[in-house]
Order: C-alpha cells, then sequence, then structure tokens
C-alpha cells in the first residue's frame, strides 16, 4: 500500500503546486459534498420544496452516509496530512480516509437530484460537482486520489440500486400497516447499526500509528485523528429510523404536501428549525452522560426524534397552523 499512498502524495503536492488561489474554491466545492450542507439542506427539501423528494434525497444521505461510516472503519486507512507532511493540510478530519465520503455521498445525492429532474442539464451539473468535489478534497489533502475513486465507485453503485429498487420497495412497504412500516425503518437502522458495531470492535486490538498522530499535529488543527468512534453510524441510523417512522406516521393524517405560497413556505421555516434546535441542543444537554452505553443509547433517541420531527412532527405543526395542506384528499 506504500506505493499507492506515496504515488497519491505526489499527485496531491502537484495539485497544491498549482497554487493557493485554489484554496477558497476548493473549500466551497467540498463544502457542496459535506454532511453539515446536506443536512441543512435535507429538512429545506422536505418542508419547502417536495416532501417526497426530501425523503428520497434523506434515505439515500443516511444510507449512503452509514455505508461509508462503516468502510471507514472497516479499511482504517489514514488521510494524506496524516500519512506525510509533504502536503500541505487545508482541512482538518478526524475519521479514516478511504472511501471519500464526500465522493461516494455526492455521487448518491446529487445523481439522485439529477435522475428525479430528468433534464440533460441537471446531469451535466450533477456530474460537474461531483467531479470538483472528489477534486476538493484532494487538493485539501484530506484523501488519496484512490480514496476518491472508490468513493465514487461505491456512490454509482449506491444511485443505480436506489435508482432501481425506490419505486417498487416505497410501494411495497407503503401496502404494509403502519406498526408494520415502524418495524421495518426500525430493523433497517438496526441492521445498519449492527454492521458498524462489528466494524468497530473490529478495531479493538488496532492503535493510532504514532507518525500518524505526529504528522497530523504539524497541519497545526485542533482537530486531531480520533477515528475509531461509532457516533456516525449511530446518528446516522437513528435518523434513518425517525425520519421512515414519521413519514410513514403523517400519512395516516392525511399527508403532507409541501407546495404553498411563497410566505407560508418561508414561515414553515420558523416552528420547523426552531423544533431542531430544542431537540439537538435542549436534549444533548438533558442526555448528557459519562457512561458510554447509556450516552449511546440516548444519541440514538435524541437523533431519532430530530428525524421523527423533521418528517413527521413538523409537517403535522405545519398543518395544524394552517402554513401546508395534506397531500391526500
Amino acid at each position: 500500500m506504500d506505493a499507492i499512498f506515496n504515488a497519491g502524495i505526489a499527485f496531491i503536492v502537484w495539485f497544491q503546486s498549482l497554487g493557493s488561489w485554489l484554496v477558497t474554491p476548493m473549500k466551497f466545492f467540498s463544502f457542496l459534498g459535506s454532511e453539515n450542507f446536506f443536512l441543512f439542506m435535507l429538512p429545506l427539501l422536505y418542508w419547502v420544496v417536495d416532501a417526497r423528494l426530501g425523503l428520497r434525497i434523506g434515505v439515500v444521505f443516511l444510507i449512503s452516509g452509514g455505508l461509508n461510516d462503516i468502510l471507514k472503519l472497516s479499511l482504517h486507512g489514514p488521510r494524506p496530512y496524516w500519512f506525510s507532511s509533504q502536503v500541505k493540510a487545508y482541512a482538518a478530519e478526524t475519521s479514516f480516509g478511504v472511501p471519500s465520503g464526500h465522493a461516494q455521498i455526492a455521487m448518491g445525492l446529487w445523481g439522485t437530484l439529477a435522475a428525479t429532474l430528468k433534464r440533460r442539464w441537471g446531469w451535466f451539473v450533477a456530474i460537474f460537482l461531483i467531479l470538483m468535489i472528489g477534486l476538493s478534497r484532494l487538493f485539501l489533502a484530506v484523501h488519496f486520489p484512490h480514496d476518491v475513486l472508490l468513493g465514487w465507485a461505491i456512490g454509482a453503485l449506491t444511485l443505480w440500486a436506489f435508482v432501481s429498487a425506490w419505486e417498487p420497495v416505497a410501494a411495497w412497504a407503503a401496502r404494509k400497516t403502519l406498526l408494520k412500516q415502524v418495524g421495518l425503518a426500525f430493523l433497517l437502522s438496526v441492521l445498519m447499526l449492527v454492521a458498524g458495531v462489528i466494524a468497530y470492535r473490529s478495531l479493538d486490538a488496532w492503535s493510532l500509528p504514532a507518525d500518524w498522530l505526529a504528522n497530523a499535529q504539524l497541519a497545526g488543527f485542533q482537530e486531531l485523528p480520533a477515528p475509531v468512534s461509532l457516533e456516525t453510524t449511530i446518528t446516522l441510523s437513528a435518523v434513518l429510523f425517525g425520519m421512515l417512522a414519521g413519514a410513514a406516521w403523517i400519512k395516516t393524517q392525511g399527508g403532507y404536501d409541501a407546495s404553498g405560497t411563497v410566505q407560508e413556505r418561508l414561515l414553515r421555516l420558523i416552528p420547523g428549525l426552531l423544533g431542531i434546535f430544542v431537540l439537538y441542543f435542549g436534549l444533548r444537554i438533558i442526555f448528557n452522560q459519562d457512561d458510554p452505553f447509556l450516552a449511546y443509547f440516548l444519541r440514538y433517541l435524541r437523533y431519532a426524534l430530530v428525524g421523527l420531527w423533521v418528517s413527521g412532527g413538523a409537517p403535522w405543526l405545519f398543518l395544524k397552523l394552517k402554513l401546508a395542506k395534506n397531500s391526500q384528499g
């Protein structure tokens, strides 16, 4: 593997030699592939644009992100700036590097948007963004070329699977009772969580190489490598359960239609985002625990409630406030 790592370092050194003027645009494209961007975009899509599209994007993001975290733990590869001090780190990451989550998730999400639009220009935009997001991770020295290539490949398979299976699976699930739909959502969440725990426990005897830590410290960031963690898998699996359960429940209340006047759509954001703020920060304070197992359980509960709020709780409130209408009847 050292030969692959060294070839990747040589490419990144050359790429960065093109000039520091690329730092700002590369950080911008990197943000467009980040979890924070998609977590911000998800409720906006669901509440303001199209609930069905928001649910589809949410499921693609959460499953792809969970798969990425499991693969990261399984492959436990370094970041370029952990491996070598020859590169200039323009961003810091604490998780393992391979495969690139930005590349994988960008392929799945921007590809899903393009497939939904069914317009040629949509695919051009999606391909451009996917390419630039991947390149940005190389320039910032947080991924090797093979990290990005593997991320793109897994993202493409994820995209193909969702485009092929979404409609028949959604139709099959819709024929189930609410209790069975919630049970299936929980089972999917647990399967993701169990896979993450297995990958996590496989690293019980693993320790962070001293040179990775030393090189990361030379980069000058406060965020040092802390790659062996279950937090991301717990977070994504919990939001997935909550979001699917909330989407199933709101259908029993007549469904939710995100259309409406501009004023109605914008006004939804006030109670919607306030609810996320209360659940995320309020429960974070209340649920603060020192016991690791209890902390993990409460983390799952908190994020499941956030997912439930996005797809079920907030839309129900919008309906009660006359800021939206039912999608059925």
